[in-house]
């Protein structure tokens, strides 16, 4: 799938929370939607991993940071035309990158943060 057709629905869910970006890719009607949202699908799962599985993707205020798309590979191919011609046709892909954070800073980000600030202080 050509990357700009991935980014019209990319740009949908860009800045929503997880739960309102998962109904917009459940209910929007482009093949694009199902791919995306198996990508948002695994960004929660691996928020969730970071924090060693401990907490629940759930019980947090998470939202999608970043989505790119970018312009993958291009596969060429070769389609017989008339009088012994060829067509090329260009098969597409993308990268995605989802980034999710959470809104609230969890008790070992804001040591770090208070870490960081003091640091500026000295």
């Amino acid at each position: 799938m050509s990357a700009r057709k991935m980014r019209l629905v990319a740009d949908n869910i860009r800045g929503k929370n997880i739960d309102e970006a998962l109904d917009i890719l459940r209910f929007t009607k482009k093949e694009a939607a199902i791919w995306l949202e198996k990508v948002l699908f695994s960004a929660i799962a691996n928020w969730e991993y970071k924090l060693n599985g401990l907490e629940n993707a759930d019980d947090y205020d998470l939202f999608v940071k970043t989505a790119l798309v970018d312009e993958g590979t291009m596969l060429k191919r070769f389609r017989p035309a008339p009088h012994g011609r060829a067509h090329r046709i260009r098969k597409r892909t993308n990268h995605v990158t989802l980034v999710v954070e959470n809104r609230i800073l969890l008790d070992s980000e804001e040591d770090n943060y208070q870490e960081a600030i003091y640091e500026e202080e000295e």
